[in-house]
């Protein structure tokens, strides 16, 4: 049997931050009929990583043979706001849950979910981004997942755990926080449509460039990894491996909606230590598991689209 096609041993799977916008995509793959996966989800409801002894008792009561480490506080803006609080959340809770792990006899595969964000700024001749690409965080997010992903590669070389890290870049797929700049649009656009709002949309800086990936997508990359594909201790970019601006992607919402708007640019949307054009490598993804993406952009946008109108219509 390939590496393509192995299949994880069946076990209980725990993925923190499972209540999320990725968390629920896993429950619906791992749920799917006729999937490619042997895990049986098991809910870790009340576990707050800042809380050493919670997150130590929960896992002796999982006892589970996979992780997937999503739980983070991802969002930028919040990270500059009270880059405390990040960092508990972020690195020192990763800790708590690697110690609660090795506690509670854990010998199964962690996968921790860092970010493509941890790459910084990049000079344009250095794109597109490879695992090999220098680390140069630029926000308080960024540098805590440097550090809780430093942190995971210790623990592979000396604690005798087997973690499998992931840098994905930017998400997008219904049901997304409006926190984000896709879901943030097309919920703008269906309040116009459905005649909520005047035609006008406040935008950031939308002359940047970003690498998306549709989230079921991403989903799928964290599944085949977690069937031991990959080596441990070894980092895996997750992307699409184009770069698109995000006039682009406002364009074409616009267009799949089939509605009019004025674009206004609104100063509290600009980011500070914006990066100006960013998009990854997944060549090493795909060697080790066969993975590349799948769901076309348009299908993401228009589920988007879809999420929305439904959101507003229903309330």
């Amino acid at each position: 049997m390939s590496v393509f096609e192995r299949k994880a041993q069946p076990g209980k799977l725990m993925v923190t931050g499972e209540a999320g916008f990725v968390g629920g995509f896993i429950r619906q793959a791992v749920a799917a009929e006729n999937n490619a996966y042997n895990f049986e989800l098991i809910p870790s409801p009340g576990l707050e990583l800042r809380d050493a002894d919670g997150v130590a008792r929960i896992c002796a009561e999982i006892a589970p043979d996979y992780v997937i480490h999503l739980a983070a506080q991802s969002f930028v803006p919040a990270s500059f706001s009270n880059p405390r609080e990040t960092f508990e959340i972020n690195f020192l809770g990763t800790l708590n849950l690697l110690q609660a792990l090795k506690l509670s006899g854990f010998n199964g595969r962690f996968l921790f979910v860092g970010s493509g964000d941890t790459y910084g700024l990049v000079a344009p001749e250095a794109l597109p981004l490879s695992e090999n690409s220098p680390l140069k965080p630029r926000n308080p997010y960024a540098v805590s997942k440097v550090a809780a992903e430093a942190l995971c590669y210790q623990w592979s070389q000396t604690e005798g755990l087997d973690i499998v890290m992931v840098r994905p870049f930017n998400h997008i797929g219904p049901a997304q926080s409006e926190q984000f700049v896709v879901s943030d649009f097309a919920r703008q656009i269906m309040e116009i449509k459905l005649g909520r709002s005047r035609p006008e949309m406040g935008v950031g800086d939308i002359d940047v460039t970003r690498d998306f990936t549709d989230v079921r997508d991403v989903v799928r990359a964290y599944l085949m990894l977690l069937s031991c594909a990959g080596g441990s201790g070894e980092i895996y970019n997750v992307c699409s491996g184009r770069e698109r601006s995000i006039r682009e992607i406002l364009q074409r919402l616009l267009a799949l909606a089939k509605v009019t708007a004025d674009i206004r640019q609104d100063p509290a949307r600009l980011r500070a230590s914006e990066q100006r054009r960013v998009y990854g490598n997944y060549d090493k993804l795909h060697h080790t598991t066969g993975w590349q993406p799948e769901i076309e952009l348009e299908q993401s946008l228009m589920d988007n689209l879809t999420y929305w109108e439904r959101k507003l219509k229903n309330g």
